[in-house]
């Protein structure tokens, strides 16, 4: 009896792990049969991704896709999404990987495989009043007076409700309409990554916008792909490998993160 349950149990488990393998050999099939890898990011979270003049996107996880559709020898096609629907349409197939300034977490990682961290970010906020951007805890903001506004289905959603249960929460669907709330006088702060809060303070230094000088959490970013697509996985882990290996990430970091010279090619 144990040995028939044994031998069945085994049988079951060669089935999954064969059955996940031909899934992972026809991902790679499909996209190169049909010339194209599908990246799933929003284009509205500068500097991993916003719209230049000439209305393509740009930024720090586009150049990492080009690159990886170069490595494969296939076209590159952005699909914007919004950032609370990118782990659906990777769980429905309409995107190959997702590469958006998302950060790993536990739930999201119970849904999808991640390759990384290839950075590392952290929560800030974004304001027009200078006592706020001299908070070093988040405790500082916990007032139920405080409007708070932030990224739906992001980490900053969660931070904002387990630190600071007690302030009003906004949620957008991009962070233009946050900087606006800002602006208009409608939101005290914007909870972003810490990339992005630099980013609208040093391009809008007209609209009296500043951030903090340091984060106030420490989070790995990293490439989000389907767990039913190991040889995929294993593409782009190996891509992301070499890419940390050769110094392209260090470039690439210098190029979005510490440079202002692409700032006049941004819409």
């Amino acid at each position: 009896m144990m040995k028939t349950m044994l031998k069945s149990m085994f049988i079951a488990v060669i089935a999954v792990a064969l059955t996940m393998n031909v899934m992972g050999q026809k991902q790679i099939a499909s996209i190169k049969k049909s010339g194209e890898l599908k990246v799933g990011m929003t284009g509205t979270q500068p500097p991993f991704s916003m719209k230049a003049k000439d209305g393509s996107i740009i930024g720090y996880d586009a150049d990492m896709a080009q690159l990886l559709a170069g490595s494969m020898n296939v076209e590159l096609k952005i699909v914007q999404i919004p950032f609370s629907e990118l782990l659906n349409s990777l769980e429905k197939g309409e995107i190959d990987v997702i590469m958006s300034g998302m950060t790993i977490t536990l739930e999201r990682n119970m849904r999808a495989a991640f390759v990384g961290p290839y950075i590392i970010s952290g929560k800030s906020i974004l304001t027009k009043t200078s006592d706020y951007s001299k908070t070093d805890e988040s405790s500082d903001l916990n007032e139920n007076t405080m409007k708070l506004v932030t990224l739906k289905g992001s980490t900053s959603e969660d931070y904002v409700k387990e630190e600071m249960p007690n302030s009003q929460l906004i949620l957008v669907e991009n962070y233009d309409d946050g900087v606006k709330m800002l602006v208009d006088g409608t939101a005290d702060i914007m909870v972003a990554d810490y990339p992005i809060c630099a980013y609208e303070a040093l391009v809008h230094p007209e609209k009296g916008l500043i951030t903090l000088a340091q984060p106030l959490t420490i989070e790995p970013i990293g490439v989000a792909v389907s767990p039913n697509d190991p040889l995929l996985l294993n593409l782009v882990e190996n891509y992301m490998t070499a890419l940390s290996v050769i110094g392209i990430l260090d470039g690439l970091e210098e190029k979005w993160f510490n440079s202002a010279e692409w700032l006049s090619d941004v819409e």
